[in-house]
């Protein structure tokens, strides 16, 4: 075709499109965004840690481990936590709390899952940790089409069960949530088992720990804990939230806005977005109206 030609036939086909819709930013998304457009998480798999004089919620990913799950469940309406500390913080890395003595099997590792039967939501950007990544019911999730494979990220916020050697010997009585930059090195090393959708200041505000890897000292008073299933607690004391879901037109207009960031403060956007940067956002719901 002649360079005439293939410049009429550009211009041509922008007619037909009409006028182009200018780049969204997140507040413009999150404020069309519909009723439909949120969930509200299930309280058979959320957890209150109180802590620091305030409340954590953590959502748990039955999906991706769920004998864990089922365990940390079990221990939680046992009030198996409320007896344990926070162990260690560590500088731009982990809070990990639990880990006392129980006489149970270790479960198996869980550190990956088929992929197959996942409604996954794949982020377009690509990744250096794994062939494909995206969301699934929210979590952010890498995967492996052809090992058919899929696992939960180390995100900042998400939540994993702490180990010694042994790649099975995991019980759930030791939990970390990643407070600082994304461990990818981690994924497929570690069972993680849910995320934190509010709280997370009140981890990140504790004292760090002075010993090897941000343990607490031995003669140090350790920040003591209650946890509870949101299901144990009477619905007008639990705490109301919502998470974007992950599997609307809404949410891929939220990538969207976080990949192009026309905000007025970012002078040169990067059009690009990684997994960890792009966790559905959480909100408090708004009242109904009467």
């Amino acid at each position: 075709m002649n360079h005439w030609k293939l410049t009429l036939a550009v211009l041509l086909a922008l007619a037909c499109a009409g006028p182009q819709r200018a780049p969204q930013t997140l507040e413009q998304v999150l404020a069309q965004a519909q009723p439909s457009d949120w969930r509200t998480p299930d309280p058979q798999q959320t957890l209150y840690l109180d802590v620091n004089g305030g409340r954590v919620v953590l959502e748990l990913a039955p999906a991706f481990a769920p004998q864990h799950v089922a365990a940390i469940r079990a221990l939680a309406q046992r009030h198996f936590y409320d007896s344990q500390h926070v162990v260690r913080v560590q500088e731009n890395y982990v809070v990990q709390w639990g880990g006392g003595e129980l006489q149970v099997p270790a479960l198996p590792d869980e550190y990956t899952r088929t992929s197959d039967g996942l409604a996954f939501a794949p982020l377009a950007d690509g990744d250096v940790y794994a062939p494909e990544v995206g969301f699934v019911d929210g979590m952010p999730t890498a995967r492996d089409p052809a090992r058919h494979s899929a696992w939960l990220a180390h995100c900042w916020s998400m939540v994993g069960v702490g180990r010694d050697m042994p790649p099975d010997n995991g019980n759930g009585a030791e939990l970390y949530v990643v407070s600082g930059h994304a461990p990818r090195h981690l994924d497929r090393n570690l069972a993680v088992v849910g995320r934190v959708l509010s709280g997370m200041p009140l981890l990140t505000a504790l004292p760090r720990g002075t010993e090897a890897m941000g343990f607490y000292a031995a003669d140090v008073a350790k920040p003591a804990m209650r946890v509870q299933l949101a299901a144990d607690v009477p619905p007008g004391e639990r705490v109301p939230l919502e998470v974007l879901r992950t599997d609307t037109a809404t949410w891929q207009a939220y990538v969207a806005a976080r990949r192009s960031r026309r905000e007025p403060f970012f002078v040169v956007p990067t059009d690009r977005v990684e997994l960890c940067n792009t966790l559905p956002p959480v909100r408090t719901p708004p009242p109904n109206p009467r």
